[in-house]
Formats: structure tokens, C-alpha cells, sequence
């Protein structure tokens, strides 16, 4: 066909072989490659876990930098839709996470600056093909035979109480132990409770309570109140200060500050991009254009006497 020494392959010669399902070996080496990749990078921000490192309900593992980030509202909606596919709604406050705590094991040798994890009972490997599990409310992480051989419900490290039910296998494959996790979340939501055992956030009847204290106020004076507050947001960044000092972990408001921040410093280094200056005129647009204006924009008329 068309005399240059081509051919047109046929369909057999395409496809090789028939698609089949994948062995049990080939499904065991993926769900180590997705091991190894939970043990050791963020899914949300894609960066290598360091401590300080949290969970959320479901057993999975991020940096509470990131973490932060999430909760402290952005202007970027793509990335915010994306970490919200990966959350899938378990986390909505800092008490929906708890952090985990990992012994270093500082004799074993570092694989590409990631610190190794031990068992605190055994000195067993924490990390991908492992049976870990952390203690709600105190987050110290042990392997799955330390805690089935030792009796009691209290932690080995700390002695904090623990009940059976707050033992939260880590990145957990089996299903028993999935739905296990997803019954005792929504048994925590119906009981008030967040994962990390406190007391959820009642923002509903905050909300009421504030609707109904404006209704007293004069509308000028919350009005008032309200370009007052959103200034002092714009001047300092998404939130204020005062908002910051809540949060009674120093560590935790230490994070949330830089994060702060790092989120103010992107802003205004998109701001100050000269290839996105370039894109918009700097000239008065209420002053009319006379001469200078563009052939596309300045219209053409034909004479009356024109020669047709």
C-alpha cells in the first residue's frame, strides 16, 4: 500500500499475549512497593516522612507540617481538592490526628538519610512488610507481637491506660483490621469523639450562638467588626495572631507559624512574578486610548469617494 515497502500490521502481531490477572506473586510485590512507599513518603505532599509524624484514623502516616497546611485555608483549590481524595474526610481538626512516636534506632545504618524505626519491646524493624501499631492518646508505636504478648492495657513506655479497641495498626492491608478502623471512627463521631479520644468541635451550635449574638448587635457595629477582622487577616497573612496562640502545644503552634509563613511567602513571591506582571498593562484605563490604540480595537471605516 502506497508503493513504499511498508506493511500494515495486523492485530495478532499488536497484541503479543491475552491480558490476564495478575499472579500472587506479582500482587504481593505491588503491595510492597505501596508499602515501602507509605513507610517512607508523605502521599499528600510527596516528601519524605520526618518527624514530627502523625496518623489519622485510618492508620495512615503524615507530616504534620502537611497537615497544618491542609487545615489553614488556601487560595490553591487543585491542591486542596487533591489532598482531599488522598484524606478521604478523616481529617477535619488537629484532634482527628494523632503523633506517633517512633523509637530511633540510631545502631542501625541509614538508608539515604531516612532514620530506622524500632520496636521499644522487641528492637524489631518498623517499616514496610512489618505488623506495627501505635497506643491512642499517647502515639507510641510498637510491632504487632509486642503488644499481643504483653497482658494489660496500659503502654510499655509511658503507662498510659489503652483499650483494646485504641490499637491502630499502621498503613493496615488486612481487611479485618480495615473495617475494624472505619466501625471504631464512625463508633468515636456518634459518641462526640474525634481519634484522638477528645471531644469533637461543636461549630454548629457555636455557629447559632454567634448568629444569634449579632441579632442583638446594631448591623453597623458588626459590620465594623467584620472589615476590622478581615484587615487584620489581610495585614498578617490567612489567620491572625491571636488565632495562633490558641493552640497550647508550643511545638504545634511553632509549626503552624511557619507554615504561616512559608504560605505568605509563596503569595507574595506570585505576586512579585514579572512574567505574570507582564500579562496585565500598568496604564490608567480610565483615560481613553486617542491614537495609540491597538489596529484590532481602533475599527476601520472606507471612505465615501473610495474606488470600488
Amino acid at each position: 500500500m502506497g508503493n513504499d515497502g511498508g506493511s500494515i500490521p495486523t492485530r495478532r502481531e499488536l497484541v503479543k499475549e491475552a491480558a490476564r490477572n495478575p499472579t500472587a506473586t506479582e500482587i504481593k510485590e505491588s503491595q510492597h512497593e505501596q508499602q515501602e512507599y507509605y513507610w517512607t513518603t508523605d502521599p499528600v505532599s510527596r516528601k519524605p516522612l520526618s518527624q514530627p509524624i502523625v496518623s489519622d484514623s485510618n492508620g495512615k502516616l503524615y507530616n504534620k507540617e502537611t497537615i497544618i497546611e491542609y487545615l489553614i485555608p488556601s487560595d490553591d483549590l487543585s491542591e486542596k481538592a487533591e489532598a482531599d481524595k488522598i484524606l478521604q474526610g478523616s481529617v477535619k481538626s488537629l484532634k482527628d490526628i494523632v503523633e506517633v512516636r517512633f523509637e530511633v534506632d540510631t545502631s542501625a545504618p541509614t538508608k539515604s538519610g531516612r532514620q530506622v524505626w524500632k520496636c521499644p519491646i522487641t528492637s524489631d524493624i518498623l517499616g514496610q512488610g512489618s505488623k506495627a501499631a501505635y497506643l491512642v492518646p499517647c502515639g507510641h508505636a510498637f510491632s504487632g507481637s509486642a503488644i499481643k504478648e504483653v497482658s494489660g492495657e496500659k503502654c510499655l513506655v509511658c503507662d498510659t491506660t489503652y483499650a483494646s479497641n485504641d490499637v491502630i495498626p499502621i498503613l493496615p492491608t488486612v481487611a479485618t483490621d480495615i473495617a475494624r478502623l472505619s466501625l471504631r471512627a464512625k463508633t468515636l463521631k456518634e459518641n462526640g469523639l474525634t481519634h484522638s479520644l477528645k471531644k469533637a468541635s461543636k461549630e454548629k451550635k457555636d455557629k447559632k450562638r454567634k448568629t444569634r449574638d449579632e441579632a442583638d448587635v446594631p448591623p453597623e457595629l458588626v459590620e465594623a467588626k467584620r472589615e476590622k477582622k478581615d484587615q487584620e487577616r489581610s495585614r498578617t497573612g490567612t489567620s491572625t495572631v491571636s488565632e495562633n496562640t490558641a493552640i497550647q502545644n508550643a511545638s504545634t503552634r511553632a509549626l503552624t507559624e511557619k507554615v504561616m509563613a512559608e504560605q505568605e511567602a509563596r503569595k507574595k513571591a506570585k505576586m512579585g512574578n514579572e512574567n505574570l506582571k507582564s500579562l496585565f498593562s500598568s496604564r490608567d484605563q480610565s483615560k481613553p486610548i486617542g491614537k495609540s490604540a491597538d489596529f484590532m480595537t481602533r475599527g476601520y471605516s472606507i471612505p465615501a469617494n473610495a474606488k470600488r
